[in-house]
């Protein structure tokens, strides 16, 4: 008896019937407790980036990642223009164009396309710049218990002019301190600029190129 499977009978192999998925995305930024430093009205948890390293490291990629777009744009804006910009004259066309007039063309296109893109690419530097500054400057960062942000320094000014005695008062309700613990999880960006190296060079060097 012929014991092979009819034709018509569903394959049910791994191969056929298990879907593999691209492995998922790590993502950006974690949920953390809001802390004091929050408005209560935005929730008790903000999203925030793991360190200032990731943050840096973020801002860098988005950064590049829109001057490749944009400069991948400008590419093709510049080749029609500059193929519009070096067309010969009607009068060269209806005559016919020479070998000559033709390699002039080509010379002409390239100059045009190198101008045109020299332009264009400090125009991308400076529209990806302003598109990732702002967020990235206001993106939230966790910090590590007892971490003190700018606000929570300044607060420290007058700490020295108090009496011995009720310096510990005054800082514990000032700043939550209970145990050793500020009570802050996360801050933005922008409050570490200054007190955190990464971040500080990251938002420092853009504010410079902006002057510039």
């Amino acid at each position: 008896m012929d014991a092979s499977p009819p034709d018509n009978a569903v394959d049910y192999s791994p191969s056929s019937t298990v879907i593999e998925f691209d492995r998922p995305v790590p993502l950006l930024r974690g949920p953390l407790p809001a802390g004091p430093s929050v408005e209560p009205s935005d929730g008790p948890y903000v999203l925030a980036f793991r360190d200032s390293r990731a943050w840096a490291s973020s801002f860098l990629a988005c950064e590049r990642k829109i001057v490749e777009q944009c400069e991948e744009g400008a590419r093709i804006g510049c080749a029609v223009s500059a193929s519009r910009n070096c067309k010969p004259t009607w009068w060269k066309a209806l005559a016919g164009l020479t070998l000559h007039d033709l390699k002039e063309r080509e010379e002409c296109e390239v100059r045009e396309m190198a101008d045109c893109f020299a332009v264009a690419k400090d125009k991308c530097a400076g529209f990806a710049r302003e598109k990732c500054l702002v967020p990235f400057r206001d993106a939230r960062i966790r910090v590590a218990k007892g971490v003190l942000s700018s606000k929570g320094v300044g607060k420290l000014i007058g700490w020295g002019s108090l009496p011995v005695s009720g310096r510990n008062i005054w800082l514990m309700n000032q700043m939550g301190l209970i145990g050793g613990d500020l009570g802050m999880t996360n801050c933005k960006a922008s409050e570490l600029l200054g007190f955190d190296d990464y971040v500080q060079c990251i938002l420092g060097e853009q504010e410079q190129g902006t002057e510039n």
